[in-house]
């Protein structure tokens, strides 16, 4: 089948994103600083559709990746498509808290979070094995109804951590390698069975000079 390219993004800051406050399937939406950087994502995405058409935007349904989108949709005419399947993994009695509050409210259930262990059980929450499984096959999903295309993702730190992951071949056991930014781009390529990137991490439509063009 003809490669699919999907481009990934990061929804835009939260105020719980800034406390390093956990929030798996909280629904948690966009601060200021969040929303700008939507406008200046969605200003980027506008003019990369005028020269080269997406064929498709999708989003997680949690609000902080939908609003993100929404502001894509709205620059770039495309239709939002909402997929539960995308959605930040499930942290269950650790959503809410940060690391410290973890290590004392629920120091068992934080040590297996800090051991990346696939397998600890989290009361409430996902497995890392399990959610895992689930983003890499809807992301798969995704890209085969769009054979030879590319497609607009919004979706979580979470989520870009495991096709990261997925695509250079490191165990979910392995320390995170890369940092998610809110609002960056970031560029695969899937032929049905492997996935490959093509650019990480690119947030140069941030910068104060883009912001003026506004």
């Amino acid at each position: 089948m003809p490669s699919t390219h999907l481009v990934l993004i990061r929804h835009g800051e939260t105020a719980w994103n800034v406390d390093r406050r956990f929030q798996g399937h909280l629904d948690i939406g966009l601060n200021d600083n969040g929303r700008r950087q939507a406008e200046l994502l969605a200003l980027r995405l506008e003019r990369e559709h005028a020269r080269q058409p997406f064929a498709a935007l999708y989003c997680s349904d949690l609000s902080r990746a939908r609003d993100t989108a929404a502001a894509i949709a709205a620059r770039t005419g495309l239709t939002l498509t909402i997929d539960a399947g995308l959605r930040e993994r499930g942290l269950g009695v650790l959503e809410g808290l940060t690391p410290d509050q973890m290590a004392v409210q629920q120091p068992e259930v934080y040590a297996g979070w800090q051991r990346r262990d696939p397998e600890a059980v989290v009361p409430g929450g996902e497995r890392l094995a399990d959610f895992s499984q689930r983003v890499l096959t809807a992301l798969q999903q995704v890209a085969g109804r769009h054979d030879g295309a590319t497609v607009l993702v919004v979706v979580h730190g979470g989520v870009l951590d495991c096709i990261y992951r997925a695509a250079q071949g490191i165990d979910l056991m392995a320390p995170r390698q890369r940092e998610m930014h809110n609002a960056a781009i970031n560029r695969l390529v899937y032929d049905g069975t492997v996935w490959s990137i093509t650019d990480w991490g690119d947030v140069s439509h941030l910068d104060m000079e883009t912001l003026d063009e506004l």
